[in-house]
């Protein structure tokens, strides 16, 4: 029987820090390589640094909250 080598661990860039993260179930953190940089991560998408862009808005969205709507033409 062939027994075919563990390959290594995949190691990838810290999306915060940009040092080698490993990307392994032995990583708590990953992909990032700290709970430091985790937690920099996080309260940036708090601070709202981070966004997802979407489509604007349609007058006749009845997802939107009634707040959030635009005014009526007044004609």
């Amino acid at each position: 029987m062939h027994l075919t080598p563990p390959a290594a661990p995949r190691r990838v860039p810290c999306p915060t820090c940009r040092r080698p993260a490993l990307f392994a179930p032995d990583n708590p953190w990953r992909p990032f390589c700290s709970a430091r940089c985790r937690g920099v991560d996080l309260g940036a998408w708090a601070d709202e640094r981070y966004r997802v862009a979407a489509p604007p808005g349609r007058e006749d969205d009845d997802d939107l909250p009634e707040d959030a709507r635009p005014a009526p033409d007044a004609r």
